[in-house]
């Protein structure tokens, strides 16, 4: 690859709240295109002298981007963020949510938390990166269709994977109020096919109703979930500090008149570190087949098939890692440590690279997925005072990351 080409000292820089404005503006929700914003981003860093690739979707609409500034070679910083937002359809906006709006000290749009604002802090630190002098490289991870699953950069971290030069740290800039989170839940998103026998409603005995059959299996469910509350694994770091299961959509049926043959129900896992999420399933499969075959004589036919439809892992960095120490020491002693309760890339990151991870961002998940969403100018400043201090650390000859762990 190419040397990084610096930018003269002289060459402006536009402002996080110019680069955020410009993202905001590209409506990149989950499973639409995000080429147009991937393009804006390239025609930023591409002429300071990044090196960029790109991993598409199969279908050629959405893609990761990867960039790096600086030297080749191990031990640098991964800033990694997702350019996807969740749909505005039903809720009541004040301003256009894909048009920045400031008032009061505040930046209103769609994804302005959840998380371009840290995306457009991000690119700027990289511009300020490219104009030189960089000991290790400094590299931005943009991913697609995060917030269903965190889908897109799966492909992204498996190219990494097969390379020798392996980063040193991930941060992932999910709002966290600028305090460092070292852990979250893992999740498994899961499908119940519940299949009777229909049948005609006057005769309704003679059947075997599926919605029937998945009002027990959701009585199984919450059975699980008492378990886990009272014996399961326990995290104080949580504001739920057990494992939770969550019964979110259930349908079925065609009309009052026939009895149904099959019910959906849309169901998942969160679990913490020390419950293991495969003990947890193999649970709820062996109650669904306790169910079935309950009806076994009558109905040989009937099941309850359960099948995962995504999943991440958790993130579980240690509190008194070198990592979080790194970290602090750009933020300052008194930086939080914090659990949160939302999912991210990070167990990903971790698990196939086996590179610490933390996650450290602008604003509050409090005001993500909501009408009039925000982000304070005094967070986005913190996030760009703290990537300035990354950036200037990475250009010491000793920025210190050989010994993270």
């Amino acid at each position: 690859m190419p040397e990084t080409t610096e930018i003269p000292e002289a060459t402006e820089i536009p402002g996080t709240t110019e680069i955020l404005a410009r993202l905001i503006a590209e409506p990149t929700l989950s499973r639409q295109p995000n080429l147009a914003l991937l393009d804006y981003v390239e025609g930023l860093l591409v002429p300071a002298g990044a090196r960029i690739e790109r991993f598409a979707a199969p279908d050629g609409s959405r893609a990761n981007l990867w960039a790096t500034i600086g030297p080749d070679g191990p031990g640098g910083v991964i800033l990694s963020g997702h350019s996807d937002v969740v749909p505005v359809t039903g809720q009541a906006w004040s301003s256009d949510p894909f048009t920045l709006t400031e008032k009061d000290g505040r930046l209103y749009g769609r994804g302005t938390a959840d998380m371009k604002g840290f995306v457009a802090s991000a690119i700027r630190a990289a511009l300020l990166a490219a104009q030189g002098g960089l000991a290790v490289p400094l590299h931005l991870a943009l991913s697609y269709d995060e917030e269903i699953g965190c889908i897109g950069v799966r492909a992204l971290i498996g190219a990494l994977a097969g390379r020798v030069d392996r980063p040193a740290l991930c941060i992932i800039g999910e709002p966290t109020a600028m305090q460092i989170a070292t852990g979250h839940k893992g999740k498994r998103a899961l499908k119940a096919c519940c299949h009777g026998v229909e049948g005609h409603s006057a005769l309704a005995p003679k059947a075997l109703n599926a919605l029937h059959l998945g009002a027990e299996f959701i009585l199984a469910l919450e059975a699980e979930q008492a378990r886990l509350r009272e014996s399961g694994a326990q995290d104080p770091d949580y504001d739920i500090p057990y494992s939770t299961i969550h019964a979110g959509v259930m349908q079925g049926g065609t009309a009052l008149n026939i009895v149904p043959n099959l019910c959906e129900i849309d169901f998942e896992i969160r679990n913490v570190a020390a419950d293991d999420p495969a003990r947890i399933l193999a649970d709820i499969r062996g109650a669904a087949a306790g169910i079935t075959a309950r009806h076994g004589n009558r109905f040989p036919t009937a099941r309850i098939g359960v099948e995962e439809v995504s999943g991440y892992p958790g993130l579980d960095t240690p509190k008194d890692s070198a990592a979080v120490a790194w970290l602090r020491s750009l933020l300052g002693p008194d930086a939080g440590l914090i659990k949160v309760a939302f999912g991210t890339e990070g167990g990903l990151f971790d698990q196939t690279l086996g590179l610490p991870v933390l996650i450290c961002g602008p604003g509050s998940m409090d005001q993500g997925h909501k009408p009039d969403e925000y982000v304070s100018l005094a967070q986005l400043a913190a996030c760009d005072t703290m990537l300035a201090s990354l950036v200037e650390r990475l250009r010491s000859g000793n920025p210190g990351l050989g010994g993270l762990s």
